[in-house]
């Protein structure tokens, strides 16, 4: 009988990374920063100029190579190719339960 373990909504977390949320969120940006060079047809040395970094980094990013990337950098990639990055801060709807972060895109 095979024994099926329900995961949580981050798979770094259910992975025991310390740093799991800025993973996912980390890597739900680059998917966002990706679908929108695909949908571009660019070639790597046009993104590399486009988003102002060297070619090996558009190749890490393409890849999901993230840990050259900062979070702020990700969204930054976002308002270079003519979108906006919004930031909520609210209450959490249970207080006894620790916050968090997650990234939602509107297409």
């Amino acid at each position: 009988m095979t024994r099926i373990t329900r995961g949580t909504t981050n798979v770094f977390a259910d992975l025991g990374y310390a740093d799991a949320a800025e993973r996912q969120t980390k890597t739900r940006l680059a998917l966002a920063v990706n679908e929108l060079l695909k949908a571009r047809k660019l070639k790597q040395r046009e993104i590399a100029t486009l988003l102002g970094v060297p070619q090996p980094k558009v190749s890490a990013l393409k890849n999901y190579r993230l840990d050259q990337f900062s979070v702020e950098r990700l969204m930054e990639f976002l308002t270079a190719l003519n979108h906006d990055v919004e930031i909520m801060i609210r209450p959490r709807a249970n207080a006894s339960e620790t916050g968090h972060i997650s990234v939602l895109a509107v297409q």
